[in-house]
């Protein structure tokens, strides 16, 4: 059977550094730390007092109020980064077989507020069950490509991956076979993800998880730096329309490049940890690379997972010097975490459109926050600490990972007539 290619013709984000696509895209390559303290709730007796939250978003600006309510704010996030997309692509859908046209999102925890705040008002009252109706439909993971389905008229495959924080890379690699076996002419994927709240914040606290970097919030996110101390919570939500490239052509989409391949494996080790050796990520790579059918050494630039965790970022810089060999070294190799926070299921959309406006306009993002360096990490590898470096890029690989050791890789690529 002959494989479709597939392309990425729109593009949609919302994230703690900017409102949209254009926002979040010169946040990064300045170098800006979307941490702050958190404005949700009083922090006074929690661990860590600061995020990455969205900033100056008005949900009735892009939905209306009545229908908003109806939505917990991962599936709102859902419809402004996938509204974004789709006018982006420049989808009609008078003009497209719409049952052909699904959505493939991802989501790590779902409707976390609504779920907090229906079981806060239950434990006040007086033990009768009162709920509201929309509990459920606000809660569940699935529903924002339901969401997004409904208001768009699609008809093709809706569903939500879950992988913890690699649910939205899980979804491209899903949305981008879907459309390469012929199931498909268009799919919208991503994820998005609202988990700054008082569970939220106080779980990952539990754990040990989140950095407590109170003082200087906005350097708390240091991927690779000797003194990092946990990851900071984001929220937000990204979206790629993915589609099949003879389909695009023949409506005259604009291109951003295409999707070369994609990878899954499992680490098979911990609930929480990653493999010290990083066996996994080491598997999820090589697969990315031969799904795309390309060699190590056609690699330009890794978006890492890098969460700012000890263990996490050695794991990974490890694995990728297993794969890469010598070559690692010409690698510009970066974490976009350091600015935006880590946004649990919607990492994999945000950082993956990251690569892609990096392959599009040939600058790498900064890691920022680095300032000590770290005896365990080779000192060999260009981590493009603290600036962004210009460079053409020809093949850009995104990495994602989750706890119980859920592992994606997607691979994008210069588009080649």
């Amino acid at each position: 059977m002959q494989l479709k290619r597939v392309v990425v013709t729109g593009l949609g984000a919302l994230t703690p550094i900017g409102n949209n696509l254009e926002e979040y895209w010169q946040a990064l390559i300045s170098g800006k730390s979307g941490a702050a303290p958190i404005t949700y709730y009083d922090t006074e007796k929690h661990k860590t007092k600061f995020a990455c939250e969205v900033k100056n978003f008005n949900v009735e600006d892009y939905i209306d109020k009545k229908e908003a309510r109806r939505m917990d704010k991962f599936a709102q996030y859902a419809i402004v980064a996938s509204d974004e997309a789709i006018k982006d692509a420049g989808l009609v859908l008078e003009q497209l077989n719409k049952y052909k046209v699904g959505v493939i999102w991802g989501a790590g925890i779902g409707g976390l507020e609504t779920f907090q705040e229906e079981v806060l008002n239950y434990a006040k009252g007086d033990g009768t069950p009162r709920f509201n109706p929309f509990f459920i439909p606000k809660m569940i993971a699935d529903i924002a490509p339901g969401h997004i389905s409904m208001r768009n008229g699609f008809m093709g495959p809706n569903y939500t991956t879950v992988s913890a924080c690699a649910s939205s890379a899980n979804a491209l690699v899903d949305a981008f076979n879907y459309i390469r076996l012929g199931m498909c002419d268009v799919i919208v994927s991503g994820g998005s993800e609202a988990a700054v709240t008082i569970a939220g914040m106080g779980g990952f606290n539990s754990m040990q998880a989140l950095s407590t970097r109170n003082e200087s919030p906005e350097t708390a996110s240091r991927p690779f730096d000797a003194t990092r101390d946990g990851f900071v919570l984001g929220e937000g939500a990204g979206a790629l329309v993915l589609e099949e490239y003879e389909h695009a052509k023949a409506r005259g989409a604009k291109i951003y490049c295409e999707v070369g391949g994609g990878g899954l494996s499992s680490d098979a080790y911990h609930l929480t940890a990653p493999h010290p050796d990083g066996i996994g990520v080491i598997a999820v790579m090589q697969n990315c690379l031969n799904d795309a059918g390309l060699k190590p050494e056609d690699i330009d630039h890794i978006n890492t997972h890098g969460t700012s965790t000890p263990l996490g970022d050695v794991a990974e810089l490890k694995a990728i010097s297993a794969v890469f060999g010598e070559h690692a070294k010409n690698i510009n190799i970066n974490s976009t975490k350091s600015m935006t926070g880590h946004l649990l299921g919607a990492a994999g959309a945000i950082e993956a459109i990251a690569s892609i406006l990096a392959i599009k306009n040939g600058i790498i993002p900064p890691t920022i926050n680095h300032s000590v360096v770290d005896e365990n990490i080779d000192p060999s590898l260009n981590l493009t600490l603290n600036k962004a470096q210009k460079r053409e890029i020809k093949v850009a690989m995104s990495n994602t990972f989750g706890f119980g050791g859920h592992n994606a890789c997607v691979l994008f690529k210069k588009l080649e007539e």
